[in-house]
């Protein structure tokens, strides 16, 4: 059987949502989805998801896994909701363990239950091999944006989570809590080891105003066009860029809320004495 993909853009955060499949009542991964929360009013909601949910639904594909190629820090997952309607197992790379220790301080995680490697349904070990259905799967290691990013490779498929973006947009930053730059630009280069007409699908695209949104390349393009890592660009070159690059960017608008929920597999947290869930929001941390 070969590999299908049904793509999902989600407009409000510029991430792309990824149903892999082997055709109509086949077992699916669903990569990145994306639960909808409004900053301003606290307020969650399925649009997004339920976009996935409607596809699955009309193609009787039967959920197996839902992966995470890393802890977002600008979408909150809906892994979590579409477990619920569907099963499947919520994975992840095992070095998650790691952003959560990282981000312990800042949510005070050791004085409450929450946050915990348990809270996924399986970590995969690096280049650990599995399946979806029929289909063989490979989870690469891929640190640099965060310790735990994680490549999922299936056939001449690669769901590139946030270490690539579309050649003319470049690559993911690297300054957030365990971000290393000279770990990202290794990463990108074993992707860019495959095979030419290697396709990649994307996690985010932040098009410029001359072209739509877009989440597909190959590994020829970018290795010629990527315009931070193509090829003749040394280490080096591209730390130096990245560090200054990063330094002029602001935190993502949801980052605090998300990367708090993300941790823990997306899982809301559970209500208190009132019967509502609520979010901590560190005050002048970060």
């Amino acid at each position: 059987m070969s590999c299908q993909v049904q793509s999902f853009f989600d407009p409000a955060t510029a991430t792309v949502s990824h149903v892999i499949h082997a055709g109509a009542g086949t077992a699916c991964a669903i990569v990145d989805p994306v639960l909808d929360y409004d900053s301003r009013s606290g307020r969650t909601a399925t649009r997004s998801a339920d976009r996935i949910a409607a596809f699955v639904e009309a193609l009787g594909l039967h959920v197996q896994w839902l992966l995470e190629t890393h802890a977002h820090a600008d979408h909150v997952s809906a892994a979590p909701y579409l477990r619920s309607r569907f099963g499947g197992r919520i994975g992840i790379g095992a070095c998650i363990r790691d952003v959560q220790q990282l981000f312990c301080h800042v949510y005070n995680f050791s004085k409450v239950p929450y946050g915990i490697a348990r809270d996924f349904d399986h970590l995969f070990e690096p280049d650990e091999v599995f399946a979806i259905g029929e289909l063989q799967a490979c989870a690469w290691h891929v640190p640099g944006h965060t310790p735990a990013d994680t490549a999922y490779l299936v056939g001449d498929r690669v769901f590139v989570g946030d270490t690539l973006f579309m050649p003319d947009v470049g690559t993911a930053r690297c300054d957030f809590p365990g971000g290393d730059a000279a770990a990202l630009y290794r990463s990108i280069r074993r992707l860019l080891a495959l095979p030419a007409q290697t396709q990649f699908y994307l996690c985010h695209d932040y098009p410029p105003d001359s072209r739509a949104p877009a989440w597909t390349s190959t590994v020829a393009e970018q290795r010629a066009c990527n315009l931070h890592v193509r090829d003749g660009i040394a280490e080096r070159e591209f730390v130096a860029m990245r560090r200054a690059r990063d330094a002029t960017l602001a935190l993502p608008e949801l980052m605090l809320p998300a990367v708090q929920l993300n941790i823990r597999a997306g899982l809301l947290p559970p209500p208190e004495d009132n019967g509502v869930r609520y979010l901590k929001i560190p005050l002048d941390l970060l």
